[in-house]
């Protein structure tokens, strides 16, 4: 909604915006005589009376050199507090620009949150992207590893025997497939052994490093099980303490 604003030299009306005598802390340049007045000591009510309405006034004084002169010139001072509807509107634009700007933030710590929780998988699925994840991890003190997806993970085979040469010695075979398209981490195993009811008699649950071996271990870990292949493990157990008939075997991810 347009005002109106009366110059005091001259006496000439003009239509003006609310914004633009916000945005120029109320200071015009009278059109006709050129005085400089504050327009908004200077509204008046549009229909008291018959006026007369001139082109719009200089806002703002937009030259440089001319606003010693203005500000000496103005009748109330720039320093004048502004109308309320003023000042409303334009803390209710700093409001806006204050939430909009909050909302980026707290997208962008989403985005750095998900890209956290999820940087194993977005390197396994993105090869490209594991450098700058791990630059980026190096920084925040964390790292990449592999992904620890146990429902593309399964044990194909197993199979629990004696040890031909060795009495007391049980021999676990295992084959380990990994159904993912990207590596994974190796998994943990839980073994236990049984008696005839079914009852466990021995628990043990073997790392990594337990199963691989040895001379590679490290190596292996570091690499994990590639996608769509497969390991062969045999492990050798001490079955003197123990009347086992069977066994369970499990894979798992320790957290």
């Amino acid at each position: 909604m347009s005002l109106v604003t009366r110059c005091p030299v001259c006496g000439t009306a003009f239509r003006v915006q609310r914004s633009q005598l916000a945005a120029h802390g109320g200071s015009v340049r009278c059109g006709k005589c050129a005085a400089v007045f504050d327009g908004v000591a200077g509204l008046v009510e549009e229909g008291a009376e018959q006026l007369a309405l001139e082109p719009s006034p200089q806002l703002g004084l937009f030259d440089p050199s001319r606003r010693p002169q203005a500000a000496a010139g103005a009748a109330a001072g720039n320093d004048a507090p502004l109308p309320t509807f003023m000042e409303d509107e334009d803390s209710g634009q700093r409001r806006t620009w204050l939430w909009a700007s909050f909302a980026v933030l707290a997208a962008l710590a989403l985005g750095v949150q998900a890209v956290h929780r999820f940087r194993a998988e977005l390197a396994a699925q993105l090869p490209e992207s594991r450098a700058p994840l791990a630059d980026a991890c190096r920084l925040l003190g964390c790292e990449v590893p592999l992904p620890r997806r146990p429902d593309l993970m399964s044990i194909d085979s197993s199979e629990l025997q004696t040890d031909a040469r060795r009495e007391d010695v049980i021999v676990l075979n295992a084959v380990i497939r990994n159904r993912a398209r990207f590596p994974q981490e190796y998994p943990s195993l839980e073994l236990t052994l049984t008696d005839e009811s079914e009852r466990p008699v021995l628990r043990r649950v073997l790392a990594p490093r337990d199963y691989l071996d040895t001379g590679r271990a490290g190596a292996l870990i570091a690499q994990g099980i590639a996608g769509g292949s497969e390991i062969s493990l045999r492990i050798f157990l001490d079955s003197r303490h123990s009347r086992a008939t069977g066994y369970r075997l499990y894979l798992f991810f320790p957290q």
